[in-house]
């Protein structure tokens, strides 16, 4: 990481706050449809769907770029390129394979539950930020989040496990680090916009698609040295659209409006955004399965979104002269 100090937060304008909200949202609803992504393609593995999705972002980015890009670099500094380098390891390739291997391991309830605190562990990061809403004015939110998480994967983690002590012990190393390195690329990404001058945040996006595209050609070798099953015609072709599609609507469409949203509002209230990914993702998961919600997933929809709403109020309540020097 950059080791630059966390810009100075300036208090938004409501409308301002209202459009932040309103592309953490959209962007929350265009990331609940990757989890649909391994369901469309079973037959290939969470490294393969990963090494297509940045490959496909990675070449979409370019040809965006590709008008623009000697008059966009001049912009760029050293410290630029190695704040991309790290926020597209941390962002996409570290946490997508850590996060599919904690499903593969611990399941997908326990990989929920943790990263489900996600809007706990950047909001407690961003209270610290200058100009931030006081920590205690939090607490409320905060307790929403976490009850919503826990709901989230309680009824499935009570269940006895198939696997081992030591594979479950595994995977929830593997949701940790996913979360550390979720949380790492947010706070980190959240700081790098705020201080950008002269680009975008649609261009950050989008030269970072650049940067994670570069990066998956590095698995490339890997991803053909694990490959033990044989794919047919039909099978590559459909990969391929899914890849394409996840990398169109959630890394270049998704990620422009979480980007739009970062520049928009304070860190604790961006952490809180996050759980509209949540919120979506089981939306569709439901969809998917034909099914209504259980009671505990239910009861865990009605706390994240009253955990938004809480953060919301902090923001909208607390004076300015309580926010800290």
């Amino acid at each position: 990481m950059t080791s630059t100090s966390p810009a100075q937060t300036v208090p938004e304008a409501p409308t301002n706050k209202a459009l932040g909200v309103a592309c953490g949202a959209g962007a929350g609803a265009l990331w609940g449809l990757v989890f649909l992504a391994p369901e469309l393609v079973r037959d290939f593995s969470p490294l393969q769907l990963s090494i297509g999705r940045y490959l496909c972002y990675g070449t979409l980015a370019v040809l965006l770029l590709a008008p623009r890009w000697h008059a966009l670099v001049c912009h760029l500094s050293r410290s630029h390129w190695m704040s991309l380098a790290w926020l597209a390891l941390a962002g996409n390739i570290v946490y997508y394979i850590l996060l599919a291997s904690a499903v593969q391991m611990g399941g997908i309830a326990m990989t929920s539950l943790v990263i489900g605190f996600l809007p706990v562990a950047v909001t407690v990061i961003g209270s610290r930020d200058d100009g931030a809403v006081p920590f205690k004015a939090l607490i409320p939110s905060l307790m929403l989040s976490a009850g919503g998480a826990v709901f989230i994967g309680w009824e499935a983690l009570a269940r006895p496990s198939a696997g081992s002590a030591v594979t479950q012990l595994l995977g929830l190393a593997c949701a940790v680090g996913a979360l550390v390195s979720w949380t790492a690329f947010a706070v980190g990404n959240a700081r790098s916009l705020k201080r950008l001058q002269g680009i975008s945040g649609h261009d950050w996006n989008l030269l970072t698609g650049v940067v994670t595209g570069a990066q998956s050609l590095l698995l490339l070798p890997l991803a053909m040295l694990l490959q033990s099953a044989h794919h047919d015609a039909n099978q590559w072709a459909r990969f391929a659209m899914v890849s394409l599609g996840v990398a169109l609507i959630a890394s270049i469409a998704g990620n422009a409006l979480w980007n739009r949203m970062s520049r928009l509002l304070p860190l604790t209230l961006v952490g809180q955004m996050i759980l509209f990914e949540t919120v979506f993702a089981l939306i569709y998961g439901l969809v998917w399965e034909h099914r209504l919600p259980t009671a505990l997933e239910a009861l865990a929809l009605v706390f994240v979104i009253s955990s938004v709403l809480a953060c919301l109020a902090a923001h909208r309540t607390v004076p300015a002269a309580e926010h800290h020097a």
